[in-house]
């Protein structure tokens, strides 16, 4: 069992760093103190810390509240590796496993719990834990509580139950990404209204961001994930549907890639190997829906595409932020086209929600539809979302790196939206496109199109640079696209003023780079290539022979970012060695020589 002692003599000597980061110190001393608050915190930036170094400095059990069993197990191993007392309750123990952690916590031996919420929130749960003295409460991803959040999950709203039971226990939440009605939500749900609310940036530097018109996908994601891997962290692909998710990973397994799929159809055995594969720091390329989402505790995702438009700036930045955990650089791609948009708008529409959520969700959605057709720095336009003002371009994402030229596209919108109409709006974007260029295909013949006013007077623009005019009036809303039919072009009543020349349209130019690639999408590689140090290569592979012995995450033996230190440092010594951040006391007796031996090696 770890003594109680100080924040900072347990942050160095259980979790191995010098100091804590942000706003770390000042969670974690309110949290001591007993107090009680929300935070808002990105991926990356450390929140677990916030709730595990009080729960160690406080005297009883710290109970943290966390909604998929992947992410409490990774914790929980991680914390063991420190010689932390802890352990999980959730659906998928076996009975005897759920006993013999009882067992533990009777006696007083356990100083971390992981729970979900339905299994914290049961009577059973409650009554014993009546009995025992609980140094805090942890209710993680607390995004989950609220309506607004955008992984609404019902049986967090139990959770108020921990405030009216346990009055005098701290009570901790913490998320990574909610706008100001999703906050609110939150502290009413959780009774935190009388508690602070501590802010962190919401900004990840280290990930560049980039968005590109869907032209051929395939071609675009080869590109980019051989720009962005560095040869042994993993990539996430997020697709839009499950079919979608194993049809990438197909392909990707034929172009050689050691890709996987993830989706919440697949059979549960199925579903766990892929976890665990991606878990134990194979370079892997997981293909998958959102249903792999929170939980992702790996630290080397270098890259995260999308290929659909995402339902808000909210859960796009989650899954983003997922990559580069660990500091070092990633890359982020978003790839979309005028059917998202439509279908989007088309689903919200339809949906039985209430007007007041659907007023919400469009809202989010039409953020999110700024951000992909954004003609200044996308960054600037994702922290607004969160309301935070970045007073200065990113010079991270491809706006920034590359600016869009715009130009006057009224006469080009005008052109297009005549030729909706007077075909009918019963056509689909390619058949206007060829009217447009004065193609003679067989189905502008059979419709007599060749006869139009509207006939070749479009052979100035190419078809990508038509199909960008059509994807951009989608964006603002003079354009919608039939869902439920053949997909044909629909002018709004935001069409008539263009058409009349009442209102100028202005558009961003595009330029198609080699592949398909939509302007700026992808500037280069990271700022590091992959580190190909010889001591690093060797230390990673000690780390990944060891993490298979023990059956556990790579990353929870070191990260890669101190791997790394380790490697420039090449100490000879545990004392040099114990300076590294990431090496604890426990970590520096369990695996000092070994690490030792190979530095002095690469030293010699």
């Amino acid at each position: 069992m770890i003594d109680f002692g100080e924040p900072l003599e347990v942050l160095h000597r259980v979790f191995g760093h010098a100091g804590f980061r942000g706003l770390q110190e000042e969670v974690v001393r309110h949290l001591v103190n007993g107090g009680s608050g929300l935070v808002l915190m990105p991926t990356g930036g450390g929140k677990s810390l916030c709730f595990q170094v009080p729960a160690l400095c406080r005297p009883g059990l710290g109970v943290v509240v966390s909604p998929l069993i992947a992410l409490m197990e990774d914790q929980v191993a991680a914390l063991r590796q420190q010689d932390v007392p802890a352990a999980a309750l959730h659906s998928e123990l076996a009975p005897d496993e759920a006993r013999a952690v009882w067992r533990s916590l009777d006696a007083g031996q356990l100083k971390l719990l992981y729970v979900s919420p339905e299994r914290l929130t049961s009577e059973g749960t409650l009554a014993r834990l009546d009995e025992m003295r609980i140094a805090l409460f942890a209710i993680d991803e607390a995004h989950c509580v609220s309506q607004w959040g955008h992984h609404f999950r019902p049986e967090y709203r139990a959770l108020p139950v921990l405030a009216e039971r346990f009055p005098r226990v701290p009570r901790l939440a913490l998320t990574a990404t909610a706008d100001q009605r999703t906050v609110l939500d939150i502290q009413r749900q959780l009774g935190l209204e009388q508690s602070p609310l501590f802010r962190a940036s919401f900004d990840r530097p280290n990930i560049h961001i980039a968005a590109s018109p869907r032209e051929q996908e395939r071609a675009q994601l080869r590109r980019f994930i051989k720009g962005a891997s560095d040869g042994t962290g993993a990539g996430l692909i997020y697709c839009g549907t499950r079919r979608k998710a194993e049809q990438t990973a197909d392909w990707l397994r034929q172009d050689g890639q050691d890709s996987l799929v993830f989706h919440a159809g697949l059979d549960p055995a199925e579903k766990r190997e892929a976890h665990r594969r991606f878990a134990r720091g194979d370079a892997v390329v997981m293909a998958a829906t959102i249903a792999f989402g929170m939980g992702i505790d790996r630290p080397d995702v270098r890259y995260v595409a999308h290929t659909d438009l995402p339902r808000s700036p909210e859960s796009w930045y989650q899954e983003i932020g997922r990559a580069g955990r660990d500091g070092l650089p990633a890359q982020a791609l978003l790839l979309y086209g005028a059917g998202d948009i439509a279908l989007a708008r088309h689903r919200i529409g339809e949906s039985a929600a209430p007007e007041e959520q659907k007023r919400v969700e469009r809202q989010r959605l039409e953020a999110m539809v700024a951000i992909a057709e954004a003609a200044a720095c996308r960054r600037q336009i994702l922290l607004h979302c969160f309301g935070e003002a970045a007073q200065e371009p990113c010079g991270n994402c491809d706006i920034c790196k590359t600016p869009p030229r715009l130009f006057d596209g009224t006469v080009a919108a005008q052109k297009l939206l005549s030729a909706v109409l007077r075909t009918g709006r019963r056509f689909g974007l390619g058949h206007v496109v060829d009217v447009l260029q004065g193609k003679m295909t067989p189905k502008i013949t059979q419709f007599g199109h060749d006869q139009l006013p509207t006939f070749g007077v479009g052979r100035d623009l190419s078809e990508t640079a038509w199909r960008g005019v059509a994807r951009q009036l989608v964006a603002q809303g003079a354009l919608d696209v039939a869902i439920d039919n053949h997909g044909e072009l629909l002018p709004t009543d935001a069409a008539r003023p263009i058409l009349k020349g009442e209102q100028q349209v202005m558009l961003r130019e595009e330029l198609v780079l080699p592949g398909a690639m939509g302007r700026g999408a992808l500037r280069g590689r990271p700022a590091e290539e992959g580190n190909t140090d010889p001591c690093f290569l060797a230390l990673r592979d000690w780390r990944r022979r060891t993490a298979l012995a023990q059956g556990v995450p790579a990353y929870v033996i070191f990260q890669d970012r101190t791997l790394a230190e380790i490697a420039a440092l090449r100490p000879m010594d545990q004392s040099a060695l114990s300076t590294v951040p990431g090496v604890g006391t426990t970590k520096l007796e369990r695996y000092g020589a070994a690490v030792l031996e190979i530095t002095r090696s690469c030293a010699g």
